[in-house]
């Protein structure tokens, strides 16, 4: 208990749909007249159906978490989950409907881009004024004030207003002083993706050694690299409800949906680019040696592939590109070419030898192509998310360690040889 930053005990928070949001006082006060006197409301558009005022929304629903010292949490879920309005309960932007929030220490956040700057101050200026939101002091702001303008890589224009910053100078600058805060726990809602990819790489430096320095961060991103290479903890949130707290790898399955995985699958229905499966297209799936897809090492995937040509074909390949669970490929390999007739529905049976690939989850990316007479490839359907797989451990095999794809790769290679 000693070493718990915070505590969300059954937290709930519900919001009231329409009542307002007409974008100005006026609008509001018009709008709440004409429905007083059963009206209509004249700042409805033209074509939009009218909102039923006071409908209640739950964005979170009896959420109950810990953070401790040392924590570098995930917050993952998709598009409307919950996850940034849980940040701004822990931020106290907002209160909880039910519950309780325990904080103990000072929490710095970083969620919307140039939260608490003033366009017309200059940088340094700003420094000192977000530092004072923030709950730092004119001198423990000043003693700190080299190290945040060298972190923020924008010395040279510390001295010009805000307002004429591009939003990566914006998060920069505010990162710097977040960071520089020295919080006990530290949010970051998935502004760094704003920033260059050598400044998003620092900030999860910083990040880590904020965590590693027995303080606590709450991570929010769609962004799966970098919340595979940043945090220990994951928690996945779905319609405002927790259904997840542990592992951040297992957290990211569920968010890419990897409980989905089947042994048969109509591929007719998914969806393709607009330019795919016109002229050829892949219709099912099956794979023939599994019940779980859960395969040893260096083993073998079978699978029977259906699909139908309109054109004739006479050097048609299925290829296949294994990716990780971060969506990053990692591996491809293809057929033989094969011929194919128009107006043809065939079934190939394909055998995908899995040596090497390290144990994980991983998703198959496959298309039909042809190869051009002027050496290109020319692509007639493609799929994104076939399917997903694991790879399972051998204790037999790893010699008392177990794999770890954050440090290792998807890959494992055979034992080395001594001489």
């Amino acid at each position: 208990m000693a070493d718990r930053v915070l505590e969300i005990d059954g937290v709930s928070k519900q919001y009231r749909l329409g009542a307002i949001g007409g974008g100005t006082l006026h609008g509001d006060l018009t709008s709440w007249f004409a429905r007083m006197r059963g009206k209509e409301d004249p700042n409805v558009k033209i074509g939009k159906e009218h909102i039923a005022h006071n409908e209640k929304f739950w964005a979170l629903k009896d959420v109950r978490f810990n953070v401790d010292r040392g924590d570098a949490l995930a917050l993952l879920g998709r598009n409307g989950a919950g996850k940034s309005t849980m940040l701004k309960l822990i931020s106290r932007i907002t209160a909880p409907t039910e519950g309780e929030i325990r904080i103990r220490g000072r929490v710095a956040s970083l969620l919307e881009i140039g939260t608490g700057f003033h366009p017309e101050l200059t940088g340094r200026e700003n420094i000192f004024l977000n530092g004072a939101i923030l709950g730092m002091n004119r001198a423990e702001t000043s003693r700190k004030l080299r190290e945040i303008i060298e972190f923020s890589e924008i010395e040279q224009f510390v001295d010009t207003p805000v307002k004429r910053y591009s939003s990566g100078m914006y998060v920069k600058l505010a990162f710097a002083v977040a960071a520089h805060l020295d919080p006990d726990v530290m949010i970051c809602d998935e502004v760094l993706a704003v920033g260059d990819l050598a400044f998003q790489q620092k900030c999860l430096t910083k990040m880590a050694d904020i965590a590693r320095d027995g303080r606590a961060v709450i991570y929010v991103s769609h962004n799966m690299r970098t919340v595979s290479q940043l945090c220990n903890r994951g928690l996945y949130l779905d319609a405002g409800h927790l259904t997840y707290d542990g592992s951040v790898e297992h957290a990211m399955e569920l968010y890419g949906g990897s409980s989905a995985r089947s042994v048969s699958r109509n591929l007719d229905e998914v969806p393709r680019t607009k330019d795919r499966g016109d002229t050829m297209r892949m219709l099912s799936i099956h794979f023939e040696n599994t019940q779980s897809l859960e395969y040893e090492m260096d083993t073998a995937m079978e699978f029977s592939l259906t699909c139908i040509s309109h054109i004739p074909e006479p050097r048609l390949r299925v290829r296949l590109i294994l990716q990780n669970s971060i969506a990053t490929p990692i591996a491809m390999t293809q057929t033989e070419p094969f011929e194919v007739a128009a107006e043809e529905t065939f079934t190939r049976r394909i055998r995908f030898p899995l040596d090497g690939v390290a144990p994980g989850e991983y998703v198959i990316k496959m298309s039909l192509i042809s190869g051009t007479p002027r050496g290109t490839t020319a692509y007639y359907d493609t799929i994104v998310d076939v399917s997903r797989f694991i790879i399972t451990d051998d204790p037999a095999l790893n010699a008392g360690f177990v794999w770890s794809e954050r440090l290792w790769g998807n890959i494992r290679l055979k034992p080395l040889e001594m001489q």
